[in-house]
């Protein structure tokens, strides 16, 4: 075999469709992670900073990104062994039905395997949509202050209405008590918030973690399309090395049976 066919056979062997859903996976998870751990930070400063002075009053708002972040730390470390864990199931697959006829053979610990893994990834399919969802809250928080922003700089507002009159309470999302304090900005005062570096920040990384997270969704999905029809064929495959067997069998014995035949004929010539 030469070196142009050794290469192909190779490259016939590997699970390009599961390669493509690990590298998915990969990017949205580092995305949501990486961003939503920085963008977390920024809104706890902008929080201390311009909403809740009181320490005690954002005391449990704090513990609770705090943990989140934690959390995120053990999201990416978990979903950088399972893709792993995925891919390799993908090469183990591909060479179970490339070799259907060859000499290898499938097992009931492999079958049962890639359906604990079909399972598996559609439970995370479901928790990954969840996440996806609350994702998009502090997106839709961000883009009001964003957008009331932006009605306070328009034209329009200056001729008709004082800026000083839009606001924006942050306590009405119940992310802070309501005596907290001030608790919302108002005027020049909401849009020198908008024009920080911390606001600008945290409200493009949060989209972007809210990308990385649908990113994440469709990659557990693809997934699990993949496991599914590997366990597909691997049940496939599992049915026919059975029939082979038997098939093996029979010839067998009838081969076995007919020498034994000729044996008899021989004998009473």
């Amino acid at each position: 075999m030469g070196c142009f066919e050794c290469c192909i056979k190779c490259l016939g062997g590997v699970p390009y469709a599961s390669l493509v859903a690990t590298i998915l996976c990969f990017s949205g998870v580092a995305l949501f992670c990486g961003c939503g751990h920085v963008a977390l930070a920024g809104t706890i400063s902008i929080l201390e900073q311009h909403f809740s002075t009181n320490a005690s009053d954002h005391a449990i708002l704090s513990e609770v990104i705090q943990l989140m972040q934690y959390v995120i730390y053990g999201i990416a470390s978990f979903f950088f062994l399972y893709g792993i864990i995925l891919l390799a199931e993908g090469f183990y697959t591909t060479s179970a039905v490339k070799e259907l006829h060859g000499e290898f053979k499938t097992t009931a610990c492999g079958r049962c395997i890639s359906g604990m893994f079909v399972f598996l990834t559609y439970v995370l399919g479901l928790a990954w949509l969840g996440v996806f969802g609350f994702s998009a809250v502090p997106v839709f928080m961000f883009y009001n202050i964003w957008s009331t922003c932006e009605v306070i700089k328009s034209p329009q507002t200056n001729s008709t209405a004082s800026g000083s009159q839009i606001c924006v309470d942050i306590r009405q999302y119940g992310i802070i008590p309501w005596n907290a304090l001030p608790g919302r900005a108002c005027g020049s005062t909401l849009e020198s918030i908008c024009n920080t570096n911390e606001f600008y920040m945290s409200y493009h990384l949060f989209i972007v973690a809210c990308a990385g997270a649908g990113a994440t969704v469709i990659a557990l999905i693809h997934f699990l399309m993949i496991l599914s029809s590997n366990w597909a064929y691997l049940k496939d495959a599992s049915k026919m090395q059975a029939y082979q067997d038997i098939k093996a069998k029979e010839e067998q014995e009838l081969q076995d049976i007919q020498s034994r035949s000729k044996e008899q004929l021989n004998s009473y010539t």
